[in-house]
């Protein structure tokens, strides 16, 4: 079966190309996509080349390799399934977790969940994947209801554990960021507080509104020193869930007086770092907290809306990319529609 699809064919480089995909198995299901999102941390490290990306991708090498097929959140309409395949039959409305941004794609029975609202619009489904990488970051800190948060960093991925944050019960929840929109952004989405990460008096103002520090950090720049910020602001006994994905080793932590004595928990919280077959307290699967957030955003406790900005057609992957990959202010929520594919 042909298919189109967008892959960085060089550095800095995105091509809509013809594909084939191979004859479906037993297990797995046709989808049809509709709509596919950007993350743009990831795809422009992809993108740009980085070596320090996910380490069972590509071999061990001082030389990026490409082609890279990349994109991981997208939804569509059950096209086929196999004879084995029980939870989606054809013509549902579903959810494609590690999907790539193509016309069609093909999935695991694991890797789709079915639509069950018939009121959440097909762009927002088509973003919610990413927000169980927050979800489950959160997950990891044990939050209890009360407890202050705080979000070092508000790309998609920071703007979703703001409203899952808020949605969980924990108050205040304060949102960091640098750029004004971006902070902006987090007030629409439910922080209750939102300050300049370039504010030299940031621990301060965090520890007087917290009486003392955050119980929760979320931290999801990927960037060093915002980790020490992030660890300046904490309470005693307060988690830290690593859920950005710090590619330079170019800083250092004093973990003796941040980390050590004050008793601070670090979480690794990639979102690889899950079960695969069963959910426990703290750490689910892909698939259920995939379910989890189709229930929030089913009745109202979670509105994605905010974050979809633009919508490009798969032929314009090239100049959209490009922007990723040189323009810093790229926005969140960037989509491509394949409905005309």
């Amino acid at each position: 079966m042909k298919i189109k699809k967008i892959i960085f064919t060089a550095p800095n480089k995105a091509e809509l190309v013809e594909g084939e995909l191979a004859e479906l198995r037993s297990d797995e299901v046709l989808v049809k996509t509709s709509y596919s999102t950007i993350s743009a941390g990831t795809e422009r490290a992809n993108l740009v080349g980085e070596l320090n990306i996910s380490p069972n991708s590509y071999p061990t090498s001082n030389i990026p390799v490409f082609p890279r097929a990349v994109g991981y959140c997208s939804a569509g309409i059950v096209e086929a399934v196999g004879e084995d395949v029980k939870s989606v039959k054809v013509g549902d409305r579903v959810v494609g977790m590690w999907s790539k941004h193509q016309s069609y794609n093909v999935f695991k029975e694991k890797n789709v969940v079915k639509i069950e609202y018939d009121n959440i619009p097909m762009r927002e489904v088509a973003a919610s994947f990413i927000s169980t990488f927050s979800l489950g970051g959160l997950r990891k800190c044990a939050p209890e209801i009360g407890e202050s948060c705080i979000v070092f960093g508000l790309g998609i991925l920071g703007l979703y554990a703001v409203q899952i944050a808020k949605a969980s019960g924990l108050v205040p929840v304060i949102a960091v960021d640098p750029v004004k929109e971006k902070r902006d952004m987090a007030l629409k989405m439910g922080a209750d507080f939102v300050f300049d990460s370039t504010d030299w008096a940031l621990a301060d103002k965090v520890k007087a509104l917290t009486g003392g520090g955050a119980k929760i950090a979320i931290e999801v720049t990927g960037i060093g020193q915002a980790l020490n910020q992030a660890l300046d602001c904490m309470a005693r006994f307060g988690r830290v869930s690593l859920l950005g994905c710090t590619r330079s080793s170019d800083f250092t932590v004093d973990y003796y007086r941040k980390v050590h004595f004050p008793g601070i928990t670090l979480v690794g919280a990639h979102t690889n770092a899950r079960p695969d077959l069963q959910s426990r307290p703290g750490n689910y699967t892909d698939a259920d907290d995939m379910r989890t957030i189709l229930k929030l955003l089913g009745t109202g406790r979670l509105d994605y809306s905010f974050v979809i900005s633009e919508l490009h057609k798969p032929e314009e992957a090239e100049e959209v990319f490009s922007r990723l990959a040189f323009d810093k202010n790229f926005p969140v929520g960037v989509q491509f529609d394949w409905t005309e594919c």
